[in-house]
Formats: C-alpha cells, structure tokens, sequence
C-alpha cells in the first residue's frame, strides 16, 4: 500500500499548463478518483505519478520517501515506483491465453520460481472471476472478459499502487455496472491504494473513498462523494455533479442580526450563522445564486411555494417534472410513476436546510447544506 503526496506539481505541455500548483495527498489504502472533463488535468496527473511523464516543478513522495523533485531534476523511473496500470485500452497480447497475459510481465521481470507465479496468476484470476478462461485467448472474450484479464495482470503481482485510466469507457452500460462492482470488491478485499480517472460521475460517486475534482487544471475540490454532492465547493463544482443537473436561482442576499437573508422566487430564507462556510460574505447587498438537487423539490397540499407544470416526464422508476417558479424553470424528481397535466398548478415545498448559496460573484459557497440525520 502507498501514501502518495503531490506537491506543488506544474506540468506544461509546450506553453499549455495542463496542471497548476498541484497540491493532492492520497491516503494509504484509499481510492482516489481524478474526476473532470476531458482535457482537465486528471490523466496527466495520473501519468506524473506513473513516471510516464515528469512536471517541470514540484515534488512527489510516496510512503515519505522522495521519488520526485523536479528542482533536483530527480526522477524514479516507473519500474520502480511499485505500481501498476490498467488503461481504457486493454492491451493484451492476441497470440497468448489469458494466464499468459497475466503471467507475462512476472515472467520477464522477476526471478520468482514458476510455482510462486502459477499462485499469483490464479490468485488474480480467481479474484476477476475469470479462472475457467485461463487458456483461452483474447480473441475468444467480450470485452468486459478482456477488460478483466487486464485488471487481473495489473494485480498478480501485488502491486503497492493501482492506477487505472478511463478503464470502463469501452464497455457498454451493463457491462460497466458490473465491473464497477468488481473494482469496488476488489478495492475492500486488497486494500491497495487505487488512483481511477474517470470522466464519468457515477463511477467516481459509487466507488471512491474521496473524489479530486479539476478544471482546467486546477485542483477545485477534494472530499467524499457524499460530501461533494452534498456541499459542492463552487458552481462549477455544482454545476458538474449530479444528474439530473442542481438547479440555479438567482437571488439578493445581505446580513441581518448575524442571519444571512436571501430573497429570491423561492421565498425569503433566513440562514444562522452556524450554516454558513468559512468564506468570506460581500458587506451590504449582493447577488446570490441558489442550489436546489432536483430531488429536494416535492409537492404538498398546502403551505409551499406555488409552481406550474411546464412538462412532465414518467419514466418508469422516476419522474422528473419541469416547473416554473416566478421567472426560473426549475427540475423536480420524483421517484416511481406520477402524472401532471401541463399548466396545471401545484405547490411545491423545498427544505431551507438542503439549499445551497453561493456568491456570485467568488462562485464559492457561503452556506451549506445541513444533513438533520
């Protein structure tokens, strides 16, 4: 297992700086995932880590040893970083069966005796659940069989460190359910450290001890699933969890008695100082921007905030609903089967406590959300 720090990493591709002033500490046994959009930051960062490529400037310590410093122009080469890489390609030789693909790099690179690697093959192959393949070749798998074979060789070994690149985005939807519960089983059986890049929210949300959100290659959040989904740090970060996407109102806010009022379409909301973020609130008046997860939205019978139906859409074990609230559309989710009549008028109740704000100008946020469980 491996605790890995990054620290203060600057990677330029030409005059592109692809990441910058990279600060990111990855626990022992954690699974780390690099979430963001494409050309964010997050497989460069994985392959800085790998040695597959090295930042212009700062330092990189795995277990409290150095094996970075860029100002020492000291790099480990990736043979000896201990660790081992799964990419969204599967990479498997077609002229060797899927226990010589595993067997493969044990092979050549180590002088274990044949029966101590035959153990660690099976092991691995035992693990993927993929053992009764053992002598078939590539060409005879699916590609979710392959994509196991692939897993099962960057982890015969025992390798301290896991890396894994985009490894499910060739596979088909059911396909990559499946194999994010095997990664995840994997993960808790092995308690290696796994870093996963992924642009794909679900697999960060169900499978990451923490989640390193980028753009452009800026570090912006690091925390639980839970806690980023809950109390996202920005409105890009908002913005870009979830799905259905966060709705945003756009509001007035300024400080009263030491309460934070908001007044928007939704109501006038009032906020204790004890909800409120570390960041710094504008004096006077200032604009605000509202958070409200489609799923915070429901209906009442009375005593709620009046809304009409723009459109409703039933789709089997969910139904999401488009209302219009003052000038703002908003989005309602409702799980199972419920219907609506376009135009037709309804109230609508929305927990102060789970409404995020956030400043519009900092885009940060200034009140979060309060779990009461």
């Amino acid at each position: 297992m491996s605790k890995i720090e990054l620290k203060h990493i600057d990677k330029y591709y030409g005059k592109n700086h692809v990441l910058k002033d990279l600060n990111l500490t990855i626990e022992d046994g954690e699974f780390m995932t690099l979430l963001g959009p494409s050309g964010c930051g997050k497989t460069t960062t994985l392959r800085v880590i790998s040695g597959l490529e090295n930042p212009q400037n700062g330092t990189i310590d795995v277990n409290g040893e150095t094996i970075v410093d860029s100002d020492k122009m000291f790099f480990t080469s990736p043979g000896k970083r201990d660790l081992n890489l799964v990419f969204q390609s599967y990479a498997l030789w077609p002229h060797m069966t899927v226990r010589g693909n595993v067997a493969f790099g044990m092979t050549n690179t180590t002088k274990l005796p044949k029966e101590e690697i035959d153990r660690k093959v099976n092991s691995a192959l035992e693990r993927m659940q993929i053992l009764e393949y053992a002598e078939r070749f590539p060409s005879e798998l699916s590609g979710g069989q392959q994509q196991r074979v692939a897993i099962a060789r960057a982890i015969a070994n025992e390798p301290s460190l896991l890396l894994l690149d985009e490894p499910l985005s060739n596979l088909d939807a059911k396909l990559r359910l499946d194999m994010r519960s095997e990664i995840k089983r994997l993960h808790e059986e092995l308690g290696t450290t796994i870093v996963y890049v992924t642009h794909d929210q679900v697999e960060a949300m169900t499978m990451s001890t923490r989640v390193a959100i980028f753009f452009n290659g800026v570090l912006t959040q690091v925390a639980t699933p839970n806690d980023i989904y809950t109390n996202p740090a920005n409105l890009k970060v908002a913005d870009f969890i979830g799905n259905p996407s966060i709705n945003f109102v756009a509001g007035m806010a300024h400080e009263e008695n030491g309460e934070l009022v908001v007044e928007s379409d939704i109501g006038i909301l009032r906020f204790p100082q004890k909800d409120r973020t570390e960041n710094p609130v504008p004096e006077g008046t200032f604009e605000v921007v509202l958070g409200l997860r489609p799923e915070q939205l429901t209906p009442t019978k009375e005593g709620g905030i009046s809304a009409r139906i723009y459109a409703s859409q039933p789709a089997g074990s969910e139904t999401l609903v488009q209302l219009e609230i003052g000038g703002h559309r908003v989005l309602m989710k409702l799980i199972g089967l419920k219907y609506f009549q376009r135009n037709q008028e309804i109230q609508v109740s929305i927990d102060p406590d789970l409404v995020l704000v956030y400043d519009k100008t900092s885009e940060l946020l200034i009140k979060r959300s309060i779990n009461k469980e």
